[in-house]
């Protein structure tokens, strides 16, 4: 699935929020987050799942500054194994590239089969972590993928549409894995 987007309430599987000013913040993200992945099915039996990285060398936060620009800016699945020492939500986010920094999450991840969609996102007074269950079956996802490819615009990256347009016609083809 190239991308997840335009998901509704009605496609929430789970998910949880913390303010800024929760006590331990980085330490309760993450707790969340393990538990919530773990629960729902992010990691398959070698802890391996997939990570939404910005296409080239843009951080999460230059491709945060492209998207509020109006540019879509593309992205690639990155195959990953989560260590036994890991800390997705404070050094995994002042990476970079899962967020902006410590404590501050911005990535999308994916089981390896599909079947589960996590989102973070940081906000006014806190952070959100959303689930979505087999988004390639959410009509608003496919609606708004859709959408993606009739949508002409100067700001609509070009190759991003095609790869878009290239997994619909797969998916309404029957292709194994679509």
């Amino acid at each position: 699935m190239p991308f997840v987007l335009g998901y509704g309430a009605e496609d929430l599987a789970g998910g949880f929020s913390h303010r800024y000013d929760t006590s331990r913040l980085v330490e309760r993200l993450n707790a969340d987050w393990y538990d919530l992945a773990l629960s729902l099915g992010l990691f398959d039996y070698r802890r391996e799942f997939l990570v939404q990285l910005p296409q080239g060398t843009r951080s999460h936060r230059a491709t945060l500054q492209h998207l509020h620009s109006g540019n879509t800016a593309p992205a690639l699945w990155t195959r990953v194994r989560l260590l036994d020492r890991w800390d997705i939500m404070g050094r995994g986010a002042a990476s970079a590239f899962l967020g902006v920094h410590s404590g501050h999450p911005g990535f999308g991840m994916m089981a390896l089969d599909g079947s589960v969609y996590v989102a973070a996102s940081t906000g006014e007074t806190g952070i959100d972590v959303l689930v979505v269950h087999h988004p390639d079956r959410s009509q608003n996802v496919l609606r708004h993928l859709e959408w993606i490819t009739r949508y002409d615009s100067p700001y609509v990256n070009r190759e991003f549409k095609e790869r878009i347009a290239v997994w619909l016609v797969g998916r309404a083809g029957g292709l194994p894995g679509r």
